[in-house]
């Protein structure tokens, strides 16, 4: 008993780690789902939440998994919730994601015009 105890604690502790990886955050296809329909409509209950991925995405995880996947998404700093009554409500945080296109910004054209596909591959 002890011991499963203790790997839930670990898992737990995964979970809330501050330290979150965005990219390993976004790199699940359910997170991402759940990123998607925070954006289509915020402010989503976990009942909300797992309603949507079952009907949009065929995604039928357990409300357990989903709010497991809510943990690492807001360690990551994708998502915000708020407590209002019996509810957690959940918004979408697009910051950290801001970061990532300011990091690496995207080509335009003007950008690539000077190249050529031989340059590429040299």
């Amino acid at each position: 008993m002890l011991a499963s105890f203790e790997a839930l604690t670990r898992k737990s502790l995964l979970a809330y780690d501050e330290q979150v990886d965005i990219y390993r955050a976004i790199a699940d296809r359910t997170r991402r789902a759940i990123l998607d329909e925070l954006v289509d409509r915020s402010g989503q209950t976990l009942f909300e939440l797992c309603g949507r991925l079952i009907m949009k995405h065929g995604i039928s995880s357990s409300r357990q998994a989903i709010s497991q996947h809510l943990d690492v998404l807001k360690a990551a700093g994708l998502i915000r919730t708020r407590r209002e009554g019996r509810w957690k409500l959940h918004w979408f945080v697009g910051a950290p994601l801001k970061a990532i296109g300011e990091r690496w910004p995207v080509a335009t054209d003007e950008d690539t015009s000077h190249s050529t596909d031989e340059d590429i591959e040299k």
